[in-house]
């Protein structure tokens, strides 16, 4: 993969009515990933994205989208970048017709993956968009965003008004679009919606990013189980009761990749997030 960042962001600083929500935030982003940025809502995730689209301007500091500045929007920046807000407004107007006065600002838009994920989302092409669920509004509204074929794709809460096999879907049809040349960021605060897809998860919280690691980092390093033994459950690095026993988090004795629970990480690293920190800064067992 090309280790040249696509997204650079130093010592970034940002206020609403001088209500400080970032204050010397320092993030790299590659190609060939996808991000899942995790955090409540409210903690400054549609901040951050806003910002890297160049819909908000720092107070200090510096982003860089594929070297270029977003706040200026030049056309080889928007061509090339894609949002998809949490609230939006549709036209009154047919999918076909929409697409066609949109498309045409994205160069590299693919017609035929529209049209593949339109139908893999199952989203009726006979009304008006404005008549849509706001769920099928969101499909569509994803399905343009993917077809944009843009280097950075920001999708903020997109699975909010999905049903559960539509989110489904939405997994499968993300990791089917991407390539080493792209780079797609995902904020979401419903966390169980994006395992199995993403390759690095940040969370973030209060405006500063409290954990930032890679999947496989994380199932190197940590052991994601449950226990019925008392004993071991009161030496896990986390615990939690369920119906089958204590969901628990340990340190990755054997060595071999867990699967990690991103909802138990979540919760873990919200309530102890530098012991988790540490333990990615020590040599693997």
């Amino acid at each position: 993969m090309n280790n040249s960042p696509l997204v650079a962001i130093k010592d970034f600083n940002f206020s609403y009515r001088r209500k400080p929500v970032f204050q010397g935030l320092s993030l790299s982003l590659e190609p060939g990933y996808i991000y899942g940025l995790l955090g409540k809502n409210g903690t400054g995730k549609s901040t951050l994205l806003k910002n890297i689209a160049g819909l908000l301007f720092p107070d200090k500091g510096e982003i860089r989208v594929m070297d270029r500045e977003p706040g200026k929007r030049r056309p080889a920046f928007l061509e090339d970048v894609y949002l998809v807000p949490e609230e939006f407004t549709l036209p009154p107007i047919g999918i076909g017709q929409w697409v066609r006065y949109n498309s045409v600002f994205y160069p590299k838009f693919d017609e035929a993956l529209f049209a593949k994920a339109i139908s893999d989302f199952a989203v009726p092409t006979g009304s008006k968009l404005n008549e849509m669920s706001y769920g099928q509004q969101k499909k569509a509204l994803i399905s343009f965003a993917l077809a944009a074929n843009t280097s950075l794709l920001l999708m903020d809460e997109p699975t909010n008004g999905l049903d559960i096999l539509s989110k489904s879907q939405f997994r499968k049809v993300i990791a089917g679009c991407l390539d080493e040349g792209k780079c797609i960021i995902i904020s979401t605060h419903q966390v169980r919606d994006l395992e199995n897809l993403i390759d690095r998860v940040m969370i973030i919280d209060e405006g500063s990013i409290l954990f930032d690691q890679r999947m496989d980092e994380i199932a190197q390093t940590l052991d994601f189980r449950v226990s019925f033994d008392p004993d071991e459950t009161a030496m896990a690095l986390y615990s939690e009761s369920s119906l089958k026993g204590n969901a628990i988090i340990t340190l990755n004795k054997e060595g071999e990749d867990s699967r990690p629970d991103l909802e138990m990480l979540y919760k873990a690293i919200m309530l102890h997030g530098p012991k988790f920190n540490s333990l990615f800064n020590q040599p693997k067992p």
